[in-house]
């Protein structure tokens, strides 16, 4: 199990906002295929933190209908 770092976060955040796809951190350069793959990557780290951190994760539901109930 792989942890992660608050700076790592950051950092795939900042990324996500600037529109770049290759990150550099620790001397260590990543460089994402799409930006769905960067997204997918912070929501994994930001999972892992909030696990670690003994945060509950929370959960959506969302109901659809495609006639009046």
């Amino acid at each position: 199990m792989t942890s992660y770092t608050p700076a790592q976060r950051d950092a795939l955040r900042q990324a996500i906002a600037s529109g770049v796809l290759r990150l550099a951190y620790d001397g260590k350069t990543v460089e994402y295929r799409s930006m769905a793959e960067l997204k997918t990557a912070l929501n994994e780290v930001e999972q892992a933190l909030a696990r670690d951190s003994g945060a509950v994760p929370t959960r959506r539901i969302k109901i659809y209908a495609d006639k009046d109930l």
